[in-house]
């Protein structure tokens, strides 16, 4: 049985509403147990379906759905298809007499800045930029690294690159020089594209200081294009530099090029835990179809929608807010700046401005919210919002509902969603079919065959283990970027013929999924299994704290001991009683057997800019070990503080 009771449940009006019942009863279901059984047993089937479905058009039609025989790590999709992700993304809308006028961005800057392009607008600046590519010598097969901010030009630059038949490679745009230049010279990219520079909290951050740093490091270079978000005159530094603005003044009539349904179109990579970063590639019939298929079929965003999620390109959020959106024909929000920046209602003012339907945030942003109370959300309409889209990191049950009393006024799904970089989207979600509850998701999205294995690979239930996939997908990886070896070792090396994904879940009789964390981070404690996030909802339960980070360290009894980090409500002082206090709250939940005895208080945890919590970071600090790559940190003063924690602990033991 579920810890949680339903929250949301559609009407039947709101379910036959949804793009996901009325493709269901298409084909004589309704019920979408059965409708995901057949999904899985029949993934040829499927996905053939699921591009119709979309409306996905191609150059030339594919003759078969699937070629396994390479084997399930390999598998090969829609065979000798032709199709270019932005004639699906952008040409076909443009040149569509009902929606060429209609906006496919928004966007809004850190200091108030705004524009917005309407599909046809943006088709001419993204021909532009391709024919001043062409120019500059790139050509099908080159990878462009993309080291820019959520801007204009980033979207149009990644349609650009496509459309060429080249392949970009999104750098998050906090990174310093060294984790640009190492994504880069594992790549062999061609060029860059960055920007002067780009404003943050209303400070200025200089962009080109780092880009110029990075493109020493890397021999592969031939050309550096500069965006002037900040000034005027773009300040060319280098031989290698070319201006934004000098692409631009090319023609206005590019045609896309034909790429196979294989070819591959985005390079993106992930922080590793440790050594160097692992370079997921995605082909033009892969993460866009998923993307798009996760957003409009299973969140239902149509044509008449608006999607926000608050990422960056750097992260595949950044991507799946710009397929999900503009395959499905919706009009998509990018923003330069923070949800809390100048005051704490600046999200809720996005929505309300640009009358978002779907919104995209992190349970740690959620909880940073919290603190500032909900007079913010009540000072706007938010009328606007069909559904919120959570990822990142597991929810706790207290942020969860405070979203959604707030936020959604107790009537707005709110659509968990876990997946990764790999996936292309989500591999677990609430659909709109079936009840809600907090916390958890409701399904495993159609077309992903998930299961729940002990160490043996056997079937679990009401057990915590770990998350697999039995059969491919559309958006499957293919392989890690001139590493497969690689890549077989961290997604297929457990059990065979199956991916296994690195989370742990639990499932319960009733089909509800709760991520307990990643299997990396999972807690060994006298032989149990402890999640951090069922530690950190305990701790999020206490009205003095505001967020919470748990990690497990050696015991020489219990093997491993669990160690809480809490962020308290500002309004709270820290002491040894209000310690204690958490401490005995952390018994009466978990027993003692299971509960922190050492709990700490921090002024912030470490995270990445999407605000998602990085437990190793706080690990590796607390025990003095190497971190890895924290190239996406967004606060190092957080590491610092804890590894202060860490040194007079072990002093005092």
């Amino acid at each position: 049985m579920s810890t949680y009771t339903t929250a949301w449940a559609p009407t039947d009006e709101q379910k036959q509403k949804t793009r996901l019942y009325q493709w269901m009863k298409k084909h004589g279901m309704e019920d979408y147990d059965q409708f995901y059984q057949k999904s899985i047993q029949d993934i040829d089937w499927f996905w053939d379906e699921a591009v119709k479905e979309l409306g996905i058009e191609w150059q030339t039609p594919y003759v078969e759905t699937l070629d396994l025989s390479n084997g399930i790590q390999y598998p090969k999709w829609f065979l000798g298809g032709e199709m270019n992700v932005v004639h699906n993304a952008l040409d076909k809308w443009a040149d569509d007499p009902v929606k060429k006028d209609a906006a496919a961005l928004f966007w809004e800057g850190d200091n108030g800045d705004k524009i917005s392009f309407s599909f046809h607008e943006l088709q001419e600046k993204v021909n532009s930029i391709a024919n001043g590519l062409s120019k500059l010598g790139v050509t099908k097969g080159d990878v462009v690294t993309l080291y820019l901010p959520m801007l204009p030009e980033t979207l149009m630059a990644m349609l650009a690159i496509s459309k060429i038949g080249a392949i970009f490679s999104p750098a998050f745009s906090g990174y310093k020089a060294d984790a640009v230049a190492t994504r880069m010279n594992a790549a062999s990219a061609k060029v860059l594209i960055t920007a002067d520079g780009f404003f943050r909290r209303g400070k200025l951050v200089n962009m080109k200081e780092e880009a110029d740093k990075a493109a020493a490091q890397s021999p592969s270079l031939e050309h550096v294009v500069v965006v002037n978000r900040i000034w005027e005159d773009t300040p060319l530094t280098s031989d290698l530099d070319v201006s934004w603005a000098e692409l631009l003044k090319n023609e206005t009539v590019y045609s896309t090029c034909t790429t196979k349904a294989d070819d591959p179109f985005m390079l993106i990579y992930t922080s590793g835990t440790t050594g160097k970063p692992k370079g997921a590639v995605h082909s033009h019939a892969g993460f866009p179809i998923k993307a798009a298929f996760d957003a409009g079929i299973c969140m239902d965003v149509t044509k008449e929608d608006t999607l926000f999620w608050y990422t960056d390109m750097g992260w595949m959020m950044g991507p799946f807010l710009v397929y999900g959106g503009l395959l499905n024909g919706a009009s998509i929000v990018m923003f330069e700046g923070t949800p809390d920046y100048p005051e704490p209602d600046r999200l809720w003012e996005l929505v309300e401005r640009y009358k978002v339907s779907h919104l995209g945030i992190s349970p740690t942003l959620v909880r940073s919210m919290m603190k500032h109370g909900e007079k913010w959300i009540e000072k706007h309409d938010l009328s606007s919002l069909k559904l919120i889209g959570s990822t990142g990191e597991p929810w706790n049950p207290e942020p969860w509902r405070w979203l959604y009393t707030h936020a959604g006024k107790a009537n707005v799904p709110i659509f968990n969603y876990s997946g990764g970089t790999e996936i292309s989207g989500g591999i677990l979600g609430n659909v709109l079919v079936k009840p809600i509850q907090p916390v958890t998701f409701n399904a495993a999205l159609p077309g992903m065959d998930v299961g729940v294995y002990d160490e043996h690979g056997s079937t679990l239930t009401n057990e915590v283990g770990e998350l697999v996939l039995r059969k491919p997908w559309v958006g499957m990886t293919h392989g890690f970027y001139k590493e497969n070896d690689r890549y077989e070792n961290t997604y297929w090396n457990r059990f065979k013929d199956t991916w296994v994904h690195g989370d742990w879940v639990i499932v319960d009789d009733e089909g509800y999924y709760t991520i307990t964390g990643r299997s990396d981070d999972v807690l060994n404690v006298a032989g149990k299994r402890l999640g951090p996030a069922e530690v950190e909802s305990v701790l999020v339960e206490h009205n003095a704290v505001v967020e919470a980070g748990v990690i497990g360290i050696p015991h020489d009894i219990k093997g491993e001991e669990a160690v809480g980090f809490v962020v308290l409500n500002p309004s709270i002082q820290a002491s040894e009683e209000l310690m204690n206090d958490l401490k005995s709250h952390l018994n009466n939940k978990l027993g003692k057997a299971l509960a922190p005895k050492k709990v700490f208080a921090v002024h912030d945890l470490p995270k990445t800019r999407n605000a998602k919590v990085m437990r190793r970071a706080i690990k590796s600090a607390y025990l003095n070990k190497p971190s890895g790559d924290l190239s996406a940190l967004e606060n190092p003063g957080a590491v610092k503080e804890i590894q202060q924690i860490g040194q007079s602990a072990s002093t005092e033991s």
